[in-house]
């Protein structure tokens, strides 16, 4: 297959991008960032990429700023080398994840289900996936010694290659590898098919021997527990006897309680109608029509009636005495204030007598002064005592004449007032029909014990029957009596066990054991049906088993056969794998040798390709002797893994020509290896179309086209400005 254009759309850095290439060598130059590793990329999604296939790097491809709906376009346009000439078509596949879409027109056919196209290009460029392109005809400068990237299907391409065959051993080997290990696994957790089997045979083996050793033991335990049956039936009946007379006495018990209270009920009530009927006839029969507040109200007036005529009467039974003359007073007697103004007056005579006769001489001519006032001090005493004396004269005849006076009108007022109190008291007799007082307080006192009567047997019947109405007392008396007469019923009708003392307390006694007794025989009935649950088996188990055992004994012996058929093909394919890898790498030896022959100007004209891991190694002219070619300069590991390269991709797509696509391989070659390098690609594009992505112009000439790529204009003019 060679590419003649190839147009992508938002992918990275190419939002919409045409490009034409040449059938031989087309040199891709541009600047870092300008897009040329995107190229190479764009070629591998659209050669190898199921379109469907959802992924974070697809949706990383997207050209910055795009539009949210935008999404990676791949079309690749191409002919196509056959018997009878050359073909066009072109494959169109836009990346959307579950909805991408693909369109490939070939030879007239248009083909749009994504798993059919991926099938076509497979085969027209030999190249089955997209981790095989990469490891064989897409070469990246840091990439290129990555040759197992996809072993399996590298394996497969050779052993197709070199046999002819339409695949390779690498499925079946695989799938002879997952066959022996699921049968011959022996770990615990994940047994294989064989040592499932083989544990089945010795289960089945030992269940066969158990259950033949369990069908007498089996007998054995249904016989105990068919015995255990009846003992625990017999318990049961006996038990159920016992209760049903426990019933019986706890209803008699339970019928004599209710019959008491049914009797000490009715007694209440009866005696209630009797303490009801008594209170109605004393309600009829009260000693006087007013009530007993009002009575005694009457009386406190009565009495206080009663009362103030007596006082009246005795204030009116003695004659008012009226005398008009006044009395003189008496002389009062000496007191000590008036001998003390005697004395006073002596005492200033005698002084005044003493300093006329110069008896006793005072100083300063106090005697006479001291006299006089000692004399007026008693004069003052005895006016004082005669100014008193004259005043209680006339405040006593004040007084009598004041009691004169009341005396003569109180006499009239009493008599008025003791008319009228003798009138209400009379009036109030005559309205109780009574004929004095004591007959009053004689009524009042026969209707306070009454009503105190009354009070007590009211309270007799609240004791009796609390607040209930009397006229419900006779029909509460008759239900009790009722009920006494149905309890009375229900206990003849138990029979005498109603009739025994202390009944209940033996048959409870008796429940009991009985309990205890079918208990016992639930236990022995249980313990026998657990032993005989315990071993279930019976002869049709056992023969089952038996049979098993013959089914695992046989799959057991095929298993066998199996594994060991496996092994033999597992070991041929493997001898065929080592015979088809030996052919391989001498085929990679005899075609590397020439080119890097040339590349390295004679330097390394001897390469050995290990059969089993397809490493290389190469002789050293220096050492004279092999050394491996991780030994060897960036450069010159870089020519040999391209050698290598080249020989992988003629070896195993066969008749179909890939493009190869070099993304600067030759980067750490001199100039003048690398002009080797590129006549050695001058060779090749005769064969295959190459494409090569580089930076530098020293490749231009040797080129059938050159495609030059515009690297990134746009600066940070803001932050540029900033600064």
């Amino acid at each position: 297959m060679r590419i003649t254009r190839l147009r992508l759309q938002s992918l990275r850095r190419h939002a919409d991008l045409d490009l034409e290439l040449a059938r031989g060598l087309t040199v891709v130059r541009g600047p870092n960032e300008s897009g040329k590793t995107t190229l190479q990329r764009a070629v591998e999604l659209g050669l190898t990429r199921k379109v469907t296939a959802a992924s974070a790097d697809i949706d990383g491809l997207r050209t910055w700023g795009a539009a949210e709906d935008a999404r990676p376009v791949v079309r690749i346009e191409f002919e196509q080398e056959e018997e009878d000439g050359i073909h066009a078509g072109f494959v169109e596949k836009a990346f959307r994840g579950a909805r991408g879409t693909v369109r490939l027109e070939y030879e007239g056919q248009v083909i749009s289900d994504p798993a059919q196209a991926d099938q076509v290009l497979a085969e027209l460029t030999g190249v089955p996936s997209e981790a095989f392109f990469r490891s064989t005809a897409s070469v990246r400068h840091h990439e290129v010694d990555d040759l197992a990237r996809d072993e399996g299907a590298l394996r497969d391409r050779l052993q197709a290659s070199i046999s002819g065959a339409d695949r390779g051993t690498s499925r079946a080997r695989k799938k002879l590898e997952k066959a022996l290990y699921e049968l011959n696994t022996k770990g615990e957790k994940n047994p294989g098919r064989l040592k499932i089997a083989e544990a089945a045979v010795v289960q089945a083996t030992a269940a066969v021997e158990r259950g033949e050793a369990a069908l007498a033991q089996l007998e054995h335990d249904r016989d105990r527990l068919s015995l255990a049956r009846e003992r625990r039936g017999e318990a049961d009946a006996a038990l159920a006897e016992r209760r049903s007379l426990l019933e019986k006495a706890r209803q008699a018990e339970r019928l004599t309680a209710e019959r008491d209270v049914a009797q000490e009920r009715f007694e209440r009530y009866r005696t209630a109608v009797q303490v009801a009927e008594e209170i109605a006839k004393l309600q009829e029969s009260h000693p006087s029509s007013d009530s007993l507040p009002v009575l005694r109200a009457m009386l406190v007036r009565l009495r206080a009636l009663e009362g103030r005529i007596g006082e009246l009467r005795a204030m009116l039974s003695g004659e008012v005495e009226v005398r008009y003359e006044l009395e003189t007073p008496q002389p009062r007697s000496w007191r000590p204030t008036a001998i003390a103004a005697f004395v006073l007056i002596i005492a200033g005579l005698a002084l005044a007598a003493a300093g006329q006769f110069d008896v006793l001489v005072l100083p300063g001519g106090l005697m006479a002064p001291l006299a006089l006032v000692l004399a007026g001090l008693g004069l003052a005493v005895v006016g004082r005592n005669q100014r008193i004396s004259a005043t209680s004269f006339q405040r006593q005849k004040q007084l009598l004449d004041v009691e004169i006076d009341r005396r003569l009108r109180g006499r009239s007022q009493l008599e008025q007032e003791l008319q009228e109190k003798e009138s209400a008291l009379a009036e109030e007799l005559s309205g109780l029909g009574l004929p004095d007082v004591p007959a009053a307080e004689a009524l009042v006192a026969a209707e306070e014990a009454h009503v105190a009567q009354i009070q007590v047997l009211s309270a007799q019947l609240d004791g009796l029957v609390g607040k209930e109405p009397p006229d419900v007392l006779p029909s509460q008396r008759d239900a009790a009596a009722l009920e006494i007469d149905q309890k009375s019923g229900a206990l003849e009708a138990l029979g005498p066990i109603a009739k025994e003392p202390r009944a209940r307390e033996r048959l409870e006694v008796e429940v009991r054991d009985a309990e205890r007794a079918l208990e016992s025989a639930r236990d022995e009935e249980a313990n026998a049906r657990a032993l005989v649950e315990q071993n279930p088996i019976d002869a049709e188990e056992v023969a089952g088993q038996a049979e098993r055992l013959a089914t695992w004994q046989e799959q057991l012996a095929t298993l066998q056969r199996r594994a060991r058929v496996y092994d033999l093909t597992f070991k041929a394919i493997d001898t065929a794998e080592r015979a088809t890898m030996r052919t391989a790498t001498r085929y990679l030896e005899k075609h590397m040798v020439g080119d890097l022959e040339r590349v390295t100007g004679g330097r390394y004209r001897r390469v050995r390709v290990d059969d089993a891991t397809l490493g290389i190694e190469v002789f050293a002219p220096e050492r004279g002797d092999w050394v491996d070619v991780g030994a060897l300069s960036q450069g010159t590991l870089d020519l040999v893994y391209l050698a290598a390269r080249l020989g992988l991709v003629r070896l195993v797509t066969g008749d179909r020509r890939p493009p190869l696509v070099l993304d600067d391989p030759f980067v750490t070659l001199d100039d003048e290896r690398a002009v080797r390098a590129l006549e050695l690609l001058r060779t090749i594009s005769a064969d295959f179309q190459v494409i090569y992505l580089t930076t530098s112009e020293r490749y231009d000439a040797a080129a059938d086209a050159v495609r030059v790529l515009d690297g990134p204009t746009a600066a940070d003019r803001e932050a540029a400005g900033a600064a």
